[in-house]
């Protein structure tokens, strides 16, 4: 039970240290030269945490919907605009592309929210 407590602290101090870098505006690399992480300790916890919030998601999303659905909803008193798309995360952050968006800035701006992906 002890190591299992342990564990717990640890994958927390981990999700706050992670949620810190994000909110640094500090390269991954200097944040955990500051913090005195390797790099690699730093991504294989980072990767373990999404790992786990996505499985819990995705798990829900195919009880709940065999699929995904989309739909076009406006904000309230918004006047009609040329639609864009929304991406959200099962972490719950949302990242909106506007009509137009340049394919080289988005292309950089999901390589720095994904870079284990892109």
């Amino acid at each position: 039970m002890r190591g299992q407590r342990a564990d717990e602290r640890t994958q927390a101090q981990w999700h706050q240290l992670i949620a810190e870098a994000a909110r640094s505006g500090s390269s991954i690399r200097a944040f955990c030269r500051e913090r005195r992480v390797t790099e690699g300790q730093f991504y294989a916890w980072r990767r373990r945490l999404n790992g786990q919030v996505q499985g819990a998601a995705q798990r829900r999303a195919q009880a709940a919907v065999p699929g995904a659905t989309f739909a076009l909803v406006p904000e309230a008193g918004a006047t009609p605009e040329p639609a864009g798309v929304e991406l959200v995360w099962a972490d719950g952050r949302r990242l909106r592309i506007g009509p137009g968006v340049d394919a080289a800035t988005l292309r950089t701006v999901l390589a720095v929210l994904e870079p284990e992906r892109c």
